[in-house]
């Protein structure tokens, strides 16, 4: 089993101290002014605290295109219209709650624009479409245990499906549970995967790619029935039988895989900037939204939330 190589720490997001304190007395205000129900508040306490973690600056200096960025990045990660109707919902309330309260903001609401309800129809299915799928796929063959592989980790990961067939047998980490990913532009980052998925690794690694590889010599992870590499369309025809067979209807992409993978955690709760690490995105105009998280507290939000763990 492959060792990982250390890693560079880092500190972990927080929001900006006054930021929590101007967070804080809104909380309260929902609860002693307006009488908000407990799940209501710690709603609203979420939505706010992705933002301010996403953008961190003192709340007199954003400005309306910081709230517009901040939907675009929801927008091309797959989160539902309906659930960014909501975040911008608390958004609004808690600036209009700094300006009645006298804080001097800049910030004025009405330039950020609104949020048609299923106006956007992100490329998702459901957690319980996702686990019908993976829970149907068959075992019984080398190639059908390849597969139930492959798209376990797809779904596992948020992975391209371009970086998935282009793992080696060096890129898997057992004992750390992380995966060493190449995405675009000859990036790399370290991805982690579900724990439960080490047995199903092992045994294809042990068994069943040794009957795919037939004697030849490959460091590519997954191998077709001639024992090369699986090329993109390959994956495609084997992921539409697979949705035919589980009863699903409607297309299923590869990129629906990684849509929900992202909109699965971030309706669980995650924030946006562990998402975007995990899909490792560089994206919306700017790069310095995207910092660097400490390792451990990534695997451990993956693990609390991702809905196979």
């Amino acid at each position: 089993m492959c060792a990982l190589p250390k890693k560079l720490q880092t500190t972990k997001a927080e929001i900006e101290p006054a930021n929590k304190s101007l967070l804080a007395a809104f909380l309260y205000h929902l609860k002693v002014e307006r009488g908000m129900a407990v799940n209501s508040i710690e709603a609203y306490e979420g939505d706010i605290s992705d933002f301010l973690v996403f953008d961190p600056k003192a709340a007199e200096d954003y400005l309306p295109d910081d709230l517009v960025q901040y939907f675009l990045a929801l927008q091309e990660l797959g989160l539902q219209n309906t659930s960014m109707a909501r975040k911008r919902v608390a958004l609004k309330q808690f600036f209009e709650y700094l300006l009645i309260a006298d804080y001097p903001i800049k910030l004025d609401f009405d330039l950020v624009p609104t949020i048609k309800i299923d106006s956007y129809l992100p490329d998702t299915i459901s957690v319980e479409e996702m686990k019908e799928l993976l829970d149907s796929l068959p075992m019984d063959t080398s190639l059908s245990f390849r597969n139930k592989v492959m798209m376990e980790l797809l779904y596992a990961t948020g992975m391209r499906v371009s970086e998935l067939l282009g793992l080696t047998i060096h890129d898997i980490y057992f004992d750390e549970v992380m995966i060493l990913v190449r995405g675009k532009g000859s990036k790399q980052r370290y991805v982690p995967y579900l724990k439960s998925l080490n047995p199903l690794l092992t045994t294809y690694l042990n068994l069943h790619r040794n009957v795919l590889l037939k004697e030849k010599r490959s460091d590519m992870l997954f191998l077709n029935r001639l024992g090369g590499g699986l090329s993109r369309m390959g994956f495609w025809k084997i992921l539409r039988q697979a949705c035919i067979k589980a009863g699903i209807k409607r297309d299923v992409s590869p990129h629906t895989f990684r849509h929900s993978f992202a909109t699965h955690l971030l309706e669980a709760g995650v924030g946006l900037r562990i998402v975007q690490s995990l899909l490792g995105h560089s994206s919306i105009n700017t790069t310095q939204i995207y910092t660097h998280v400490d390792t451990r507290w990534l695997i451990e939000t993956h693990r609390q939330y991702h809905p196979r763990a």
